[in-house]
């Protein structure tokens, strides 16, 4: 499961976070992304992928979302869940990601 998207500390983009993590066969993914028609760029450590919002994807499932709006991090996290089969977000009361 992933932890709840969150602001990161820069306040330049979102995280999600695999709870426990969640390790990725990052060549899998560069060839499920482009097979969808994804620009991947592989950084063999991380791929970075042009959604709606640039995600870096690291091999232990880190997701970093390079936007400051939360519902473009959620779209954007949920296109990849589809694509990959990733874990759920976990859920929130809260109504937005990063609101407290």
């Amino acid at each position: 499961m992933y932890r709840r998207l969150r602001l990161c500390s820069n306040h330049g983009g979102y995280e999600a976070i695999a709870d426990p993590p969640n390790a990725l066969d990052l060549r899998s993914v560069r060839t499920v992304l482009e097979e969808a028609s994804i620009p991947v760029l592989d950084a063999r450590v991380m791929l970075i992928a042009t959604l709606e919002s640039e995600v870096t994807i690291s091999r232990a499932g880190r997701l970093l979302f390079k936007t400051q709006d939360a519902r473009v991090a959620e779209r954007t996290f949920e296109r990849l869940r589809s694509l990959l089969g990733l874990p759920e977000m976990e859920p929130s009361e809260r109504s937005s990601p990063g609101g407290g």
